[in-house]
């Protein structure tokens, strides 16, 4: 096309736009743009870089227009007045009746001659406007695509990626996006996720992943009818890409078996997805908005006898027996981690006879700690601790009522603690 600039006559503008529109899957109207571009640079560079030239190329003719942009001045003894820019007022309402000062009128050039020179200015800005068009096309193409499962291609292994064609376009998975252990060749497919695409300089930029917790969720969708229809929601979930994973789910409805219809016939839509996962093990769990019972199922398959929750601190103590503690935990820490992203606090596990231990310590620290700061005698202070009370702090900021209700104290005494607490603090502050 660039070559035959010099020759092209306006009809056959227009095909060559139609030709390489069609070739990179761009609109027509963008490749007019580049020509338009290219051939404005090409007159700048006859008639003067300083003049404000456009072109225009008509979109049922193809015929070439060029134009002037000369500002309207007063007079021609303004500053900086010079007749290749500026046009008097005078003259300017002799062409539009409502001209003004500050305004532009728009005189028409001479068509140029594209000689080889020229034609050549007019065809790199084609090439590059050609070739931004393509990057906005990729670009736009997939930015509403994250968060889908594609198949891709190998087109390169690298050392730390893996560059990858999706549709006709490049993409990388890094090492980190990819399941431990997991290698593929040129020329293999496989499905990924599209985690998200930015624009760049030098194009699109697409990066895909096997590991991210969302592409459990869409493989799931693939399988679940109930969950692509939105009948079934997916609270949070957890991985460790290739070994174990976590998903929370809800139903809208009490007719359905959430856990059934993830698990499927003989446990054949949660076996297909851990097999595009590499054998992952998936925990399905019940979402619940308690706390507690949500701990309980997200450390499954570990049975777990006792939860206390602490908001204040986003922390989770769980009880359990001495054989239930490696289960809970998991190989690697790995059970109490995931179950900790599930209900998104930090999940503290001990036996039985850990937590008996440290109740112990802290009921001890606590009584002796009472009776010194309150000058109570031990049996008031073990009564205190024994109720849950464990800190000077706890007391001064207690109702009065809290205090009496404990057995064998009175307002008066309940008072008088509360009294002693708060001059302590006072004390110590």
């Amino acid at each position: 096309m660039a070559s035959n600039l010099t020759v092209m006559g306006n009809k056959e503008i227009l095909l060559v736009a139609e030709n390489i529109a069609h070739e990179k899957g761009i609109a027509v109207q963008e490749v007019v743009g580049a020509m338009e571009e290219g051939i404005k640079l090409a007159a700048k560079k006859k008639y003067g870089t300083h003049l404000e030239i456009e072109c225009k190329i008509d979109k049922k003719t193809g015929q070439i227009k060029l134009y002037n942009n000369l500002e309207i001045v007063e007079n021609d003894n303004a500053e900086g007045f010079d007749v290749r820019t500026h046009i008097t007022l005078k003259h300017a309402k002799q062409e539009d009746a409502e001209a003004e000062v500050g305004g532009f009128i728009a005189q028409e050039l001479p068509p140029i001659d594209l000689n080889r020179i020229v034609a050549q200015v007019a065809r790199n800005e084609i090439i590059k406007k050609v070739k931004e068009a393509e990057k906005n096309k990729e670009y736009n193409e997939f930015k509403d695509r994250i968060g889908e499962i594609v198949s891709a291609s190998v087109k390169k292994v690298g050392l730390k990626n893996i560059v990858m064609e999706v549709d006709g376009y490049e993409a990388v998975i890094h090492e980190s996006g990819l399941i431990p252990r997991e290698t593929f060749r040129v020329g293999d497919r496989m499905r990924v996720y599209v985690e998200d695409v930015r624009q760049e300089p030098h194009g699109a930029q697409i990066f895909l992943s096997r590991t991210h917790p969302q592409f459990l969720v869409r493989l799931f969708e693939q399988e679940v009818p109930e969950l692509y229809d939105g009948n079934i929601l997916v609270k949070a979930v957890s991985r460790d890409p290739g070994s174990r994973a976590k998903i929370a789910i809800y139903s809208r409805r009490d007719d359905i078996d959430i856990i059934g219809s993830f698990i499927g016939i003989r446990g054949n839509r949660v076996q297909s997805v851990s097999s595009e996962l590499r054998g992952e093990k998936i925990d399905i769990i019940k979402w619940s908005p308690n706390i507690a019972e949500l701990v309980v199922s997200s450390l499954t398959p570990a049975k777990v006898s006792k939860v206390v929750v602490d908001e204040e601190n986003n922390l989770i103590e769980v009880v359990v027996a001495e054989d239930q503690l490696s289960l809970a935990i998991g190989r690697g820490g790995q059970n109490v981690k995931l179950a900790s992203k599930i209900v998104g606090y930090k999940i503290d596990v001990m036996t039985d006879e850990q937590e008996s231990v440290r109740r112990k310590t802290e009921f001890s620290q606590a009584s002796k700690a009472f009776v010194e700061a309150l000058d109570v005698e031990e049996m008031i202070a073990d009564l205190l601790a024994a109720e849950g009370f464990l800190t000077v702090e706890e007391l001064a900021e207690a109702e009065v009522s809290e205090i009496q209700a404990i057995e064998g104290f009175d307002e008066e005494i309940a008072k008088e603690i509360k009294r002693r607490a708060e001059e302590y603090l006072q004390k110590t502050a």
